[in-house]
C-alpha cells in the first residue's frame, strides 16, 4: 500500500489531483509501477526507477527516438527526478510473451516487431566514436570478474577471443538501441497491433545487441519467426551475423554476472 500512495501521490502532484489507482505491480528488475486513471489522458503508468542513470536514460529516449514510433509506443506526459520516475500514457493490451497465438497472428506480430526497431535504430544518425566494440571488450573484462566462479577457464579465453573478433570488425555504427527488446515488452493488443515499451536501458549502442536475445532464445525454434522479423527490419549483412555471433557470448556473460551479483545491471 505503501509503494501505491508514494506513486499515485506522484501522479497527483505531476498530471492530475483528482488520479486514481487501478492496479500496482513490481515492474521488471526491480521497478516499480502504478497503473492510475486520469481525466484528461486516460490510463497511464506511474513508473519509479531504480536511479538516476536509468531514469536519465528513459527520459532521454522518450524526448528524443520514442516519437519516431508514433501511437507504436507510450507518451511521456510528466518526469520526476526526486524520486526518479515518469509518466507516461497506458497502451492496451498484454506482453507478447503472456499471448498464446497461431502461427499467422506471431508472424504478424514478429514483422510489427521488425519494423518497430527498425524505426528505432533509424531515430538518430549513427555514431563511429567512441569506439564502442573497444568499449564492450573493456566491459567484458568487468563482467568477467563479476561472474567468479560460474564462468569456466575454457568459457572465458572463448569469449576474449570474440572480444577480440568483435573489435577487429570496428569501425561499426551505434545506433539508438532498446537492449532489452524482448516479448516481453512488445506489447500485443487486441487488435493485433505490436507496441514497444520499457525505455530505461535504452541508449546509443550496437545494432545487433538488440537482435542477441532473440536470435539465441527465439528463433533457433522458430525460423518462420525469425523470416517474418527479418521481412521488415531488413536482411542481416555477414558483418551483421558476425557481430550478432560475437554479441551473444557477450549476453551469455552478463547472464551469468547477473546469477552472481542480482542486483548489477545486465546492460552496462
Amino acid at each position: 500500500m505503501a509503494d501505491v500512495n508514494v506513486h499515485l501521490a506522484l501522479c497527483q502532484r505531476l498530471l492530475d489531483a483528482d488520479a486514481k489507482p487501478v492496479i500496482s505491480h513490481p515492474g521488471h528488475a526491480g521497478t516499480r509501477v502504478l497503473r492510475a486513471s486520469t481525466a484528461a489522458h486516460g490510463d497511464v503508468i506511474v513508473k519509479i526507477h531504480r536511479g538516476l542513470e536509468r531514469h536519465h536514460q528513459e527520459v532521454h529516449a522518450y524526448r528524443t527516438w520514442v516519437p519516431a514510433l508514433g501511437d507504436r509506443a507510450p507518451r511521456l506526459l510528466a518526469t520526476s527526478d526526486d524520486p526518479p520516475a515518469i509518466v507516461i500514457t497506458a497502451v492496451a493490451g498484454v506482453p507478447l510473451a503472456e499471448r498464446q497465438l497461431d502461427p499467422e497472428a506471431e508472424k504478424s506480430a514478429y514483422r510489427q516487431a521488425g519494423q518497430l526497431l527498425k524505426t528505432l535504430h533509424a531515430a538518430g544518425p549513427p555514431r563511429l566514436e567512441p569506439d564502442w566494440t573497444a568499449w564492450l571488450a573493456d566491459r567484458a573484462e568487468y563482467w568477467i570478474h563479476q561472474a567468479g566462479d560460474r564462468i569456466t577457464a575454457v568459457r572465458r579465453v572463448e569469449v576474449r577471443a570474440h572480444m577480440r573478433a568483435l573489435q577487429d570488425l570496428a569501425p561499426l555504427p551505434a545506433l539508438p538501441c532498446h537492449l532489452d527488446f524482448m516479448p516481453r515488452n512488445m506489447i500485443y493488443g487486441d487488435d493485433g497491433t505490436v507496441r514497444l515499451i520499457d525505455f530505461e536501458h535504452s541508449r546509443y549502442d550496437l545494432p545487433a545487441r538488440d537482435l542477441v536475445r532473440l536470435a539465441t532464445r527465439v528463433w533457433p525454434h522458430r525460423p518462420d519467426l525469425r523470416a517474418s522479423f527479418l521481412h521488415t527490419y531488413g536482411r542481416l549483412s555477414a558483418v551483421d551475423d558476425a557481430m550478432l555471433e560475437h554479441c551473444a557470448h557477450f549476453d551469455f556473460l552478463t547472464s551469468l554476472a547477473r546469477q552472481a551479483s542480482p542486483d548489477e545491471q545486465p546492460y552496462t
